[in-house]
């Protein structure tokens, strides 16, 4: 394998996941019985511009095309979304007169609040299922991907942009160079380039591992991040640390022409992923026996759950959970089945573990006594969402970064250590 960035050759190993099937690659009843395809998941860092990146063993088209990940089902996000359109409108002091480009826009989550404020706008999806669904609530969207042609085409018939948005997808594309290229070609010289993605910071310290799955080709630190946007002629102007998707970046970048010194923002994380190690490659190894500690705390406690008589479901179907279920070979018997807001999910069920997926309203009817929340990143959204699980005693467990409970004991799940007594689990009171 060679870096996708700056082409060398040595590449260190930081986790292996072993092989697993597409995370969005949900299956129906009729699949059941037929052969899963599955690709190694293998997380290497590069010894020389510290880009970690997994093989890109599936092309986007395979994975976007058809795509079962619609933004706005999570109320949070879709309030995230408004949030920085009001600070780049003040910002940037967009109007009417301004233009705003979204890469992989999705359902119109973000673009939508655009179109509210009477600024000309367009997104790039290249899921036709998740475009229609932007369309329908009223966000002009082009069904592509975006490449370097795609990009001068947009261009010749909307005119640049004053404001080109990033939102977790600099991860997803393999081919980081060009796609880097096409976001400088559609932003105007004087324009911005906001970029929001996953912090490598976060991913490391915390041991998230589930967010590792084939269709997040790269993972940035600012450092890494910097040197890819170079690349293409961007700069990194400004940088914010926020708590979305288990703790991001958003980069504001401009074309080198235009972007100045970078702010004592961007001094500072940097300055944390130094401290932090992860300017070199030994910052890196621990990740693997970290994230062995999380796979060992969260069987022993399904299985002791499983012994003990208790049900357990989980809630939410995300790409990420897909990771955890087959990299800690989570099966029915110790998940009966999971929910989910969205509705393209229902009736399906999870890549590789068959986990059934059914609408939310099946944990009131059947309360069960531990609901294990697979997106884990939105806690306070679903602590809140799902408090009526207390009313039978029930608890909500969150699987990482450590695994904890927000409704019921916590002490149920907290590890033991030798010679002390376990304490009482939760489900024992009204088994």
């Amino acid at each position: 394998m060679r870096c996708r960035l700056c082409g060398s050759s040595d590449m260190v190993s930081v986790m292996d996941l072993g092989a697993t099937p597409p995370c969005e690659k949900f299956l129906t009843a009729d699949e059941l019985d037929l052969p899963e395809n599955t690709y190694p998941l293998h997380l290497r860092v590069c010894a020389d511009c510290l880009l970690l990146q997994i093989p890109s063993l599936i092309t986007p088209e395979q994975t976007f095309t058809e795509y079962a990940y619609f933004s706005s089902f999570s109320d949070s996000w879709v309030d995230h979304a408004r949030q920085y359109v009001d600070q780049a409108i003040a910002r940037l002091d967009l109007g009417s007169e301004s233009f705003v480009v979204e890469v992989a826009s999705n359902d119109g989550y973000l673009l939508r609040h655009a179109v509210d404020r009477g600024i000309r706008c367009l997104g790039i999806e290249p899921s036709e299922n998740v475009g229609e669904a932007s369309r329908r609530v009223g966000v002009p969207t082009l069904t592509a991907f975006l490449d370097e042609s795609l990009a001068t085409e947009t261009v010749h018939q909307h005119g640049a942009a004053d404001l080109v948005v990033a939102n977790n997808v600099y991860a997803h594309v393999p081919d980081l160079l060009g796609f880097t290229k096409a976001l400088r070609t559609l932003v105007k010289d004087d324009g911005w380039v906001t970029i929001e993605v996953h912090h490598a910071l976060n991913l490391v310290r915390h041991a998230q591992f589930d967010t590792i799955y084939h269709e997040h080709f790269q993972y940035y630190t600012v450092k890494s991040a910097m040197t890819a946007l170079s690349t293409g002629g961007l700069a990194v102007c400004d940088v914010e640390l926020l708590d979305t998707h288990g703790g991001s970046i958003r980069l504001w970048a401009r074309p080198q022409g235009a972007a100045g010194e970078p702010t004592q923002r961007v001094v500072d994380a940097l300055k944390e992923e130094e401290d932090a190690g992860l300017h070199s490659v030994a910052g890196y190894q621990d990740f693997s026996v970290q994230v062995g500690s999380i796979r060992r705390n969260l069987m022993s406690f399904l299985i002791e759950a499983h012994e003990s008589g208790a049900s357990v479901v989980g809630y939410g179907a995300p790409g990420k959970g897909n990771t955890l279920l087959n990299y800690c070979g989570i099966r029915p018997d110790l998940m009966a089945y999971t929910v989910d807001r969205n509705p393209y999910k229902h009736g399906r069920f999870t890549p590789g573990t068959r986990i059934p997926i059914h609408p939310p309203e099946r944990i009131k009817q059947d309360r069960p006594d531990v609901v294990v929340v697979l997106p884990w990143n939105l806690e306070k959204e679903i602590t809140e969402q799902l408090q009526y699980i207390g009313e039978w005693g029930g608890s909500l467990v969150f699987p990482m970064p450590d695994l904890h409970s927000t409704i019921g004991s916590a002490e149920a799940f907290r590890p033991q250590a030798d010679g002390v007594e376990a304490s009482r689990p939760p489900w024992e009171d009204h088994a």
